[in-house]
């Protein structure tokens, strides 16, 4: 039964009232979109509108979906896909005066220049570089337009992988995959239209925030979907919850809902809520299909790497980012490495080589499956770290953060592969021909999806906002 004094003390305390939804919450799996419809609804039910409908794009576009390939800690461009002869003929030397002062996270720019020991090939028609790391990958390169010159503001993790996520270095903006799904909605309403994965249990720097609304509507975040029996949490009732219990809940809800929407119009946080609950409605039939792995032929299982410790953790989440965008989902980002591990301060050549190991094939894999599926062209995947790493040593065998040139990839989603776009100097420090920032890479992204950064606009507090913060430009070089 539901008491007065009860309801007054949430009505009048929000954060009593924002405790209470998030217990209250911990089974949303069970509460249906009737229930919530139930008798004498009134009109204030019409804040349950969908806002993840389907969406028509700025422009024409190929891409209907987005693989986010995120290696966090930074990779070494000038140890995968930037090779720098130079860097090996004055290794051991201080870096030539000529590129002037060097500022570095850990303040040693002054260190010797750390050589790279990498069996460098060409590969495919076009001859693109890549070392004996990544042999996959380069197996793949026609497919890949390899991106040399990209540019962040970020020298340390917190900013980077920030700005690589929503654009900006400092946190309380909304994510790309948040603008992708105000933009274009979803094409699946029986999953979310934003998926998180990571491969491993360590803290992805900055948590929840790199795939955060922001200022948008709750209802734009990221999901992130875990490991384990249950790869989707709460999506199930918890036990020991009654029917009559459940009752109770769901006539709350919709009381608070009614008199607290009423007076506060402009709150998301409820509307969020609602949809999650409707969500979760509909999940609890098409979402267990979606994420259950073991419908794959045991083909598919061995061409990501199931049968192999090093790389059955990525395999998994590449196979289920498949899985996923074949469904209709709009974004899919993976954290490979989550917890910074591509961080190689020392002992780079034990770092890289175990990572590599475990990310190679499956993300050959991936383009490999989605290509054979007819899927790749509708598809954009994206891969790279929030910044590179530098020529100089850090602590006789790693190197530090590099914001100032690195690279990244893309492939699929109308993008032209086989190609080379930007360079860097001879040491690879410094993007110098066709130089791509962050606010540049996004506005790509978006282009490629049909969306134009500077005309997707979301009003926050009488102010038009936009994700690339009123910067960037789309290469349109990269297209096909």
């Amino acid at each position: 039964m539901l008491h007065n004094h009860n309801f007054s003390s949430l009505r009048n305390s929000p954060s009593s009232r924002r405790q209470w939804l998030a217990q209250a919450g911990s089974g949303f799996g069970a509460l249906a979109l009737n229930s919530l419809l139930a008798e004498n609804s009134t009109a204030n039910d019409t804040i349950i509108s969908n806002p993840l409908s389907s969406k028509i794009p700025h422009h024409f576009a190929k891409a209907k979906s987005v693989i986010f390939l995120f290696m966090e800690g930074g990779p070494s461009q000038i140890d995968l896909f930037d090779p720098k002869p130079l860097l090996n003929k004055l290794a051991g030397k201080k870096l030539p005066d000529s590129f002037g002062n060097v500022i570095t996270s850990m303040g040693e720019s002054a260190s010797p220049l750390l050589g790279c020991p990498r069996t460098w090939k060409q590969h495919g028609k076009a001859g693109t570089w890549a070392s004996e790391l990544i042999p996959h990958t380069a197996n793949m390169l026609d497919d890949i337009a390899v991106i040399r010159s990209c540019v962040a503001d970020g020298i340390n993790h917190s900013a980077g992988v920030c700005q690589m996520n929503t654009g900006s270095i400092i946190g309380g903006r909304p994510s790309l995959g948040a603008w992708a799904t105000y933009g274009l909605g979803t094409e699946n309403q029986n999953l979310p239209a934003f998926v998180v994965l990571q491969d491993n249990q360590g803290q992805v720097v900055n948590g929840p925030r790199n795939w955060s609304a922001g200022f948008m509507p709750a209802v734009y975040q990221g999901i992130r979907i875990q490991g384990g029996i249950e790869s989707i949490p709460n999506l199930n009732t918890p036990e020991g919850v009654s029917e009559n219990q459940q009752r109770g809940k769901l006539d709350l809800l919709k009381l608070i809902n009614q008199k607290y929407a009423a007076n506060h119009p402009e709150q998301s946080e409820l509307d969020a809520r609602l949809n999650s609950y409707e969500l979760a409605f509909r999940m609890q039939a098409r979402a267990p299909e979606a994420v259950d792995i073991s419908l794959e032929s045991a083909a598919t299982k061995t061409l990501y790497g199931f049968d192999q410790k090093e790389t059955a953790n990525m395999a998994k989440l590449c196979l289920l980012s498949r899985r996923l965008v074949e469904r209709g989902v709009r974004f899919v980002q993976i954290y490979h490495g989550a917890g910074s591990k591509w961080d190689a301060h020392s002992k780079l050549e034990e770092n890289h080589k175990s990572l590599c190991k475990g990310m190679d094939q499956p993300v050959a894999a991936l383009l490999i499956d989605l290509k054979r599926r007819g899927l790749l062209d509708s598809t954009l995947v994206v891969w790279g770290g929030e910044f590179g790493r530098t020529p100089m040593s850090e602590k006789g065998d790693g190197r530090d953060h590099n914001p100032t040139g690195f690279t990244m990839w893309m492939a699929g989603g109308g993008v032209k592969g086989g190609q080379t776009i930007g360079a860097t100097d001879e040491l690879g420090l410094r993007a110098i021909e066709n130089k791509l920032h962050v606010h540049d890479l996004h506005a790509t992204i978006l282009h490629l999806m049909g969306l134009d950064n500077m005309g997707l606009v979301y009003k926050y507090k009488g102010r038009p906002e936009r994700p690339t913060l009123n910067e960037g430009e789309p290469f349109l070089g990269i297209k096909s």
